[in-house]
């Protein structure tokens, strides 16, 4: 089918579907007091991959792909390990840096994939996104460091934001280097959210966070935001609208889901901002624009494969 160019229609709903993103972290962390990070989590990739399941029975997909298993499993384990960066990390840094650092992903994928793949290939301006991209996580971390507020655990949760967004990427390149590249997304998608169900809930158990929570309408609310609308409906729309519109001109939305996470994180979580950090945020998110502008954008929007 042939994409149209991007209209006022589509474009109010790709910077709807950015603000969904933006307040993901900042969902987890508004109740993490109640209920760990880890644990609602685990419970929303359970209620996801049931409603993907119905989804697919309902347009009656195949649940199983020739040659898809083995890379199914390695980004399932893959997502498992980025989003027990994700949790953790949550638990110790704020939801702003967390959106941040975990939506560097598409600047790593970029850097691997220019190596693996020839059609992949950097251009000049995606080379200088990629640079301040990195000047950006330096400048957070050094800031970090130098500043009396900001604590080792903060700083470490930081780090740990950073390796989701690796982890994220590595997905992303796995994807894209096996069979999954031709397989229906939501089967793609099926296996990350039962891996992470599965290696969570004993991640939650095995670290005693599993009877860690405190039922409130909040709480509820927050794990059904998360499940239903972050990995179910906000997915399912990402790709309807990859569908009809042009991916590069879609792709080029995608950084304002972190800038929309650093501002949620602000305006609901009351979160402070040092000066490094918001000069190195700048930097990042120029970094990623630049990475995912047009023409190779396609492999930004690949990148929310694993709509996080």
């Amino acid at each position: 089918m042939e994409r149209k160019a991007l209209d006022s229609s589509g474009a109010l709903w790709m910077v709807l579907l950015c603000m969904v993103f933006g307040l993901h972290q900042v969902a987890i962390k508004a109740v993490a007091h109640d209920m760990a990070p880890i644990l609602q989590i685990t419970i929303r990739s359970g209620i996801s991959a049931a409603l993907v399941s119905l989804f697919m029975l309902a347009c009656r997909q195949a649940f199983l792909v020739a040659g898809t298993m083995v890379p199914g499993l390695v980004v399932g384990a893959l997502f498992s390990v980025e989003f027990i960066c994700v949790a953790e990390g949550l638990s110790l840094t704020s939801a702003s840096h967390m959106s941040v650092f975990l939506y560097t992903a598409p600047v790593f994928t970029s850097f691997i994939l220019h190596w693996l793949q020839p059609a992949e290939r950097l251009r000049p301006a995606q080379w200088g996104g990629i640079l301040l991209a990195f000047i950006g996580i330096a400048l957070a971390f050094a800031g970090g460091s130098l500043h009396s507020g900001i604590s080792a655990a903060m700083l470490l949760g930081d780090l740990l934001g950073l390796m989701a967004g690796i982890g994220w990427a590595l997905t992303t390149v796995v994807i894209r280097c096996s069979k999954l590249a031709v397989a229906p997304p939501t089967l793609t998608l099926l296996y990350q959210l039962v891996a992470a169900f599965f290696v969570l809930a004993c991640y939650s158990a095995w670290s005693g966070q599993a009877d860690r929570f405190t039922l409130s309408g909040l709480v509820w609310g927050s794990v059904l935001y998360q499940g239903v609308l972050v990995s179910f409906a906000a997915y399912l729309g990402w790709f309807s609208l990859l569908r009809h519109y042009n991916v590069s001109q879609l792709s080029s939305f995608l950084f304002l889901s972190p800038l929309f996470g650093v501002t949620f994180g602000v305006l609901l979580l009351h979160e402070a901002m040092d000066f490094f950090f918001i000069i190195g945020a700048v930097f990042v998110l120029a970094g990623i624009s630049l990475v995912s502008w047009p023409r190779k954008a396609k492999k930004m929007a690949e990148c929310v494969e694993d709509i996080s």
